[in-house]
């Protein structure tokens, strides 16, 4: 048989729908294992005054990371110088000066080691990128500031949302909301994320649809209901609205809102691209994403996959947000 033109593909379609992944047997005799203890794990602290000062420093270094990417509803901080515009008319000739700004949306909460019924959240109004460990505010469970930076501003949608989760779910350290472009886009569908990558499988069986909009969160039972939808999922699709992911550490709950945000984007473009063939998207078998998740999806996979934006973060910021 003459070989394939330059036109046509080959295609290698094994026995399709398995109940087990192909790969579990094949992958307990592997030659390479790594076991738990090579990864880097989260430090653990006797002193838990000495382990509040510790998260502070890393809830900072995830609103740098955050703004970076442009998550705090501005432009991601290499599009942030100005940008000059001319507009020509019969009577004018002028240059328009505009300068992308980051916004006000998005929060990032902490669990208090110390009172665990307390939290530590963003100052409403600074931008992601200049906060620093000393700007955050120390909020109790009742919504009142009882200690913190000199910005005594509370976003009242950050306490309802991320009150009720911290209260629902004692498991969580880090809960995490924004408004990031591709997860606001992907959220007006109305539909679930389809575990059609690698990256996609990190979310299997462990995302939710919130599929209802009531405006700015400022009621505790629009708060609640977010919380329940959730239920003892890692992230959540909240339609017409954005992207919520949670975790047991800062840096999982930071790489899973990366990496969703990252996942709806590349929906929207394989969506788009199927239908202008007339045709869907290849979904990855269930067997085989659940095979994948056992690796991608737990919270040690999104601790360390976190590790090399926290490093960066660091090294590019030479570590002043922790002061």
């Amino acid at each position: 048989m003459a070989p394939p033109t330059a036109t046509e593909t080959t295609i290698f379609s094994p026995v399709p729908t398995q109940t087990h992944s192909t790969q579990e047997s094949a992958a307990e005799a592997a030659k390479v294992k790594n076991t738990p203890q090579k990864f880097p794990q989260p430090p653990v602290f006797e002193d838990k005054y000495k382990e509040r000062e510790y998260l502070k420093g890393r809830l900072a270094a995830a609103f740098r990371i955050f703004g970076k990417n442009g998550y705090d509803e501005g432009m991601p901080s290499s599009l942030i110088p100005t940008t000059h515009i001319r507009i020509t008319s019969a009577r004018w000739d002028w240059q328009l000066i505009l300068t992308f700004v980051p916004g006000v949306a998005g929060h990032i909460t902490l669990r208090d080691p110390v009172d665990p019924t307390t939290f530590w959240v963003n100052p409403f109004g600074q931008a992601f990128s200049q906060i620093k460990a000393s700007d955050l505010i120390h909020v109790s469970h009742a919504g009142e500031i009882i200690g913190g930076g000199p910005v005594r501003l509370l976003n009242a949608a950050a306490f309802m949302i991320h009150s009720a989760i911290h209260a629902a779910r004692p498991d969580v350290l880090c809960a995490a909301h924004s408004h990031s472009i591709h997860g606001r886009a992907f959220c007006t569908l109305g539909r679930p994320l389809d575990i059609i990558t690698q990256d996609a499988c990190a979310f299997y069986n462990d995302i939710v649809l919130y599929n209802q909009f009531n405006g700015i969160v400022l009621a505790e039972e629009e708060g609640k209901s977010i919380a329940q939808a959730l239920g003892t999922k890692k992230a959540a699709l909240l339609q017409n609205h954005g992207l919520l992911t949670v975790g047991q550490s800062i840096e999982e709950t930071v790489f899973w809102f990366v990496s969703l945000e990252k996942c709806c984007y590349v929906q929207l473009m394989a969506d788009a691209a199927a239908a202008g063939r007339g045709g869907q998207t290849v979904k990855v078998d269930e067997a085989d994403a659940a095979f994948t998740y056992k690796s991608v999806g737990t919270p040690k996979a999104g601790y360390f996959s976190a590790k090399p934006m926290f490093d960066l973060i660091h090294e590019e910021t030479g570590g002043s947000y922790l002061n």
